[in-house]
């Protein structure tokens, strides 16, 4: 393999975490239907009752909605081959949309946090109706089980799926706060039992969004993928034969099970006609020698002596 300016490049392509799986879409359409519906309940019931527990649980089920509606659309587009425009496809927009719905569900948490104490230490509004309560949060709570037992079997697939779960999730925990202040609100007559299960609610959203919105940023701003060491990826390069010194290493995440790793190696100046094997070699070691596995690799054979003028501006 002859290199070309004293350089070459190897590339696998394999696009893991099966993004493309038609599925997805089928289970987040079927779940966007179910939630819209229990939504629009939800929103009678909180006018009605004047509950907060069941204005926040439906303004959760709107985020929902907003975040289901952009996951669908994600999951479908993230199916559409890459071109010379979008050289990864639609991946990474599975990444923005988990992020976009983070931060949905840190303002709708923060929000209802800020209403339930207006509410505790404010004399604000009490529930009307507990017995409505009960029956619009048992409703809820029946659809979000449906929706959990549709998207159970997608929701390690990849982030965005991840996110849509994780919001059904969030919402299901929120139609049993509503049913259990509806409970004791009924047996006790204390109506502030509604503003502690709307706080209750919105304290089990704000870690989880924060969690995913984490989760996204760290590849956004496309740090190394966690579990791969760079120093010990480095270490383990320079020991592959003819290999003399490896520098400008990158590593980075497209979307979910789609890490990348790139290098510039140095080789030996005598080993010219045996490049391919390096690289191999080289390939090889990044796919299979570590807890990350990357199957998409570019490496930049060098020989010794080999001078680029853009060494070391980015990276070591």
């Amino acid at each position: 393999m002859t290199p070309v300016q004293g350089g070459t490049s190897g590339h696998v392509h394999s696009h893991g975490g099966d993004v493309s799986d038609p599925g997805h879409a089928r289970r987040l359409i079927a779940t966007l239907s179910l939630t819209g519906t229990v939504f629009l309940a939800e929103v009678v019931g909180a006018i009605i009752t004047g509950s907060l527990a069941l204005m926040v649980d439906a303004g959760h089920m709107l985020t929902d909605i907003s975040v289901l509606a952009a996951s669908t659309v994600t999951a479908i587009l993230m199916r559409r081959k890459p071109n010379s425009e979008r050289t990864w496809g639609w991946a990474r927009l599975e990444v923005i949309t988990a992020a976009g719905g983070a931060l949905a569900l840190l303002a709708v948490g923060l929000y209802a946090l800020i209403e339930a104490c207006m509410r505790l230490f404010g004399n604000g509004e009490e529930v009307q109706d507990p017995v409505l309560l009960l029956i619009f949060g048992i409703i809820g709570l029946a659809a979000n089980l449906g929706s959990l037992f549709i998207l159970m079997s997608d929701r390690k697939a990849n982030m965005n799926m991840k996110a849509a779960f994780l919001e059904v999730a969030n919402d299901a925990l929120g139609s049993v706060a509503v049913v259990v202040s509806a409970v004791l609100v009924m047996t006790t007559g204390w109506g502030n039992f509604d503003s502690i299960a709307g706080a209750i609610i919105a304290l089990l959203m704000i870690p989880r969004a924060g969690k995913l919105l984490h989760s996204s940023m760290k590849v956004l701003l496309e740090e190394t993928p966690e579990g791969l060491d760079l120093e010990e990826v480095r270490t383990h390069l320079s020991n592959v034969e003819h290999v003399v010194n490896v520098h400008d290493l990158h590593a980075s995440t497209v979307a979910t099970g789609m890490p990348t790793l790139s290098a510039h190696v140095v080789v030996d100046a005598d080993t010219i006609g045996d490049y391919e094997a390096i690289l191999k070699s080289l390939q090889r070691c990044v796919r299979d020698h570590f807890p990350v596995s990357v199957e998409h690799s570019t490496f930049q054979i060098e020989p010794e002596g080999y001078t680029n003028i853009r060494d070391g501006v980015f990276h070591d």
